[in-house]
């Protein structure tokens, strides 16, 4: 269990920590100055937040878990798609967005405290593109 619990305890603290919001290097300060905008620094250690990429990871990441737990479940039952559309379409759509704009920024939370904990910085960006493999 010893490199293994190095390994795992670190990034699910991290994980964790930008799920809620925080800071993943020190779980105290704010990790968004508003809705999706990633803090510059953590106002409690000073850590540098907008160094961890989170470009199109965490919006894929969401159409793919509200897509097959929530869309795909609903197809299952009748009073869906034998309903009238007129009634059905405006809820069902409503609340989809409800539920997606609440999980992106606990996503992107997550997606960032992942990065760091794996130490993937927007300094390594070359070497995580289809460009370097020319």
């Amino acid at each position: 269990m010893g490199v293994m619990a190095e390994i795992i305890f670190p990034l699910r603290r991290s994980v964790l920590r930008g799920l809620s919001h925080k800071c993943p290097a020190c779980g105290q300060g704010q990790l968004f100055g508003r809705y999706l905008k990633v803090q510059p620094h953590c106002a409690r250690c000073d850590h540098e937040l907008a160094l961890y990429p989170a470009d199109d990871g965490p919006a894929y990441l969401t159409i793919i878990l509200i897509g097959h737990l929530i869309i795909a479940p609903l197809l299952i039952f009748p009073i869906i798609w034998q309903s009238d559309p007129r009634y059905s379409l405006p809820i069902i759509l409503g609340v989809l967005t409800v539920i997606t704009l609440s999980a992106l920024p606990r996503i992107k939370g997550g997606w960032i405290g992942l990065m760091y904990a794996l130490q993937v910085t927007s300094r390594d960006e070359a070497l995580h593109t289809a460009d370097a493999a020319d």
